[in-house]
């Protein structure tokens, strides 16, 4: 475990974050590690609504995920046009009569998908290849701390000098 208890921070910025009203109990490399630690707490019937958790030198990170080529582009706009149209057929399909409302839901489900396809191409196709790729963007932190109001601080730094 990477904590520190009950440190001061000499740079201004881990100051200003923490601010005067919270006191840093612990500190960790990991958001895991930082949000483990507030399950423990809570699991301890500590009164969680008194921490923070601050992330310090925050980045974003984009992990790639494939290349994206029209074909995809034109399968991932069937996909989410299909939902789309099956949506919009069970609303419709609520005002058919009898088995009519199946049929209502797989039109739409087959509307909603070819439209789809047709604009995801389209969207695609639009960009000229300046983002032939797919991703996921996360938010990271160089380090997380745990901190605590100054009244329940010194209580949050016992309970966890117990914990395995």
């Amino acid at each position: 475990m990477d904590s520190h208890r009950d440190q001061s921070f000499d740079d201004p910025a881990s100051q200003a974050a923490a601010t005067a009203e919270y006191r840093v109990i612990a500190s960790y490399r990991d958001y895991t590690q930082a949000q483990g630690t507030v399950d423990y707490l809570s699991d301890a019937d500590f009164p969680v609504e008194n921490l923070r958790i601050v992330g310090h030198g925050v980045s974003t990170v984009e992990a790639i995920t494939g290349r994206m080529t029209p074909a995809r582009a034109a399968l991932t706009g069937a996909a989410g046009g299909a939902w789309w149209g099956l949506f919009i057929g069970l609303l419709l399909g609520m005002f058919a009569a009898g088995a009519a409302w199946l049929g209502v839901m797989l039109a739409g489900l087959l509307i909603g998908a070819v439209w789809g396809a047709i604009f995801g191409f389209v969207e695609h196709w639009a960009t000229h290849g300046r983002r032939d790729f797919t991703s996921v963007s996360t938010l990271a932190a160089e380090r997380y701390d745990i901190a605590c109001t100054p009244a329940l601080a010194a209580k949050a730094a016992d309970l966890l000098t117990t914990r395995r």
